[in-house]
């Protein structure tokens, strides 16, 4: 069953000038993640808020579970959790303090929502510091403060965008074991990221979106398989630079390239590929510093997919004006 489906969404700003979102059609299975991935710029943000109830599209339909978002936001919303890039927290309150107001705002009534945000600082590691200003918080708790606060009516589907953002390497691996532990519990997932690594980590599928529109869709791996096969890479000293490239040219179909000291080249036969490497070398009296077999990374799906690297800051595109049309 799908829990979210957007179905060839377009939205406009400057009057029609810049086009944030191109026909963009994706959808979340029950009980999923998928990651949207894309530079900024792509449309993520747009779709998120779409599907949020925050904004609305100027054509298309997008639905969570089951219900029109555009016709019955109220309805959605009771739903759905969204997390944004920026701490939605008031920093002049306490941790404890945001997270009862915001079960307030949800009418919860004052037990439930006292109940509810001890609950979910404990969950998120944050009761220690509960009492203290959301000022005095780190970066990682304050996201994590914020993904609670997103959490306190338990939805069935949440919208992740950009999450960890600004986190240091720590507070995003501490923010990706909350979205794994939070996924287990069976909740659908759509997060969006302009870092590769993540999508990896996290996403059961990923959609790649560039200028607004979904240009691939898959698993990490059937992504990876669509840039090519894996790479066999030996890096050996300077003076058995010529004979490491007589051994990988005998192995490989393609050409090969050399950086400094490290030979590679594509191969197609994976592992059988390394161990005759090894066996070759073995046998030239060869020994490598390093050798290996690497696989495509999500950075050499998108290079290759969009043209460009996923840091890239890309402007939603100026819609192209017919000649002869009102300007």
């Amino acid at each position: 069953m799908k829990s979210v489906i957007a179905e060839h969404l377009v939205k406009t700003y400057r009057n029609g000038e810049v086009k944030a979102l191109d026909d963009l059609s994706l959808d979340v299975e029950e009980g999923t993640v998928l990651g949207v991935l894309g530079p900024n710029g792509a449309g993520k943000t747009t779709t998120v808020r779409i599907l949020a109830t925050l904004l609305k599209p100027d054509s298309g339909i997008a639905t969570v579970a089951g219900i029109d978002v555009a016709k019955h936001p109220d309805k959605v919303r009771e739903l759905i959790g969204l997390s944004g890039q920026y701490a939605a927290v008031d920093e002049t309150l306490t941790g404890w303090d945001n997270l009862v107001m915001f079960g307030r705002l949800y009418h919860l009534g004052k037990t439930a929502s006292i109940k509810r945000a001890d609950e979910l600082l404990e969950r998120f590691s944050l009761t220690d510091s509960a009492r203290r200003p959301i000022k005095t918080y780190s970066g990682g708790m304050r996201r994590r403060l914020d993904l609670a606060a997103s959490l306190i009516v338990q939805p069935k589907v949440l919208f992740l965008d950009e999450p960890t953002t600004g986190l240091d390497p720590r507070g995003r691996q501490e923010m990706w074991e909350v979205i794994q532990e939070l996924v287990k519990g069976g909740v659908t997932l759509l997060l969006t990221t302009q870092y590769l690594e993540e999508a990896d980590q996290l996403a059961d599928e990923i959609a790649v979106i560039d200028h607004g529109k979904v240009i691939a869709r898959g698993t990490s791996d059937a992504l990876k398989k669509e840039v090519g096969g894996e790479r066999l890479e030996i890096t050996v000293e300077n003076a058995d630079i010529t004979k490491t490239q007589e051994i990988v040219s005998r192995i490989s179909t393609s050409a090969i390239h050399t950086d400094v000291r490290t030979i590679s080249a594509p191969v197609s036969t994976g592992s059988i590929a390394l161990m005759e490497a090894l066996r070759a070398l073995d046998e030239a009296k060869i020994h490598p510093l390093d050798i290996a077999l690497k696989r495509p990374s999500l950075d050499d799906v998108f290079l290759s997919l969009t043209g460009h690297v996923a840091e890239d800051e890309v402007i939603a595109q100026p819609v192209k004006k017919k000649r002869g049309g009102k300007k």
